[in-house]
């Protein structure tokens, strides 16, 4: 898989940025620390520039969980509910993460959307509880694309310290 995505990346550049991020968000065992770290190795080598990368990277992550978001605001959890229960595990998602998600939406309120975008196990899965509550579009965009870029930024320069770090070992 690693292969896949690190040919994608040089071949794609950040169109592929782009598309890698937002599937990773729809399809979460495509992992954005690998995406955006590779990313990182190529700005420390010259052959990405710092703000494009982020900028592509951040807007893949936002069209991802906004696609989710989308899903659930539309079709609720009447809906939802039996497309997870049916294809959740390819998802890697199942309908009582949905539940625990929306509580803690409830709880917490709308912040929880920028600050799990954080957490490398909740970042998509906040997006089915924010549509499901019907968060305001535009906040759920600025909060996800808020927390997306801070998120992405430390991917970015853990991958540049990785390349000093393999170049400084040879």
């Amino acid at each position: 898989m690693d292969d896949i995505i690190i040919d994608l990346i040089e071949r794609g550049g950040y169109i592929g940025i782009f598309l890698l991020m937002a599937l990773e968000n729809i399809i979460p065992p495509i992992p954005s620390e690998i995406i955006m770290g590779v990313g990182g190795l190529l700005v420390e080598r010259g052959e990405m520039s710092f703000w494009p990368l982020l900028i592509a990277g951040t807007l893949g992550a936002t069209a991802g969980n906004y696609v989710l978001f989308l899903i659930a605001d539309v079709f609720g959890y009447q809906r939802l509910r039996p497309l997870v229960d049916r294809f959740g595990r390819w998802l890697t998602i199942e309908w009582e993460d949905i539940e625990k998600g929306t509580l803690f939406f409830q709880k917490y309120g709308h912040w929880v959307v920028f600050f799990l975008r954080f957490s490398p196990l909740l970042r998509s899965v906040i997006s089915l509880p924010a549509g499901l509550v019907h968060m305001s579009h535009w906040r759920f965009l600025i909060y996800t694309a808020a927390g997306s870029a801070i998120w992405n930024v430390a991917l970015i320069a853990g991958g540049q310290l990785l390349a000093r770090l393999l170049e400084q070992s040879q």
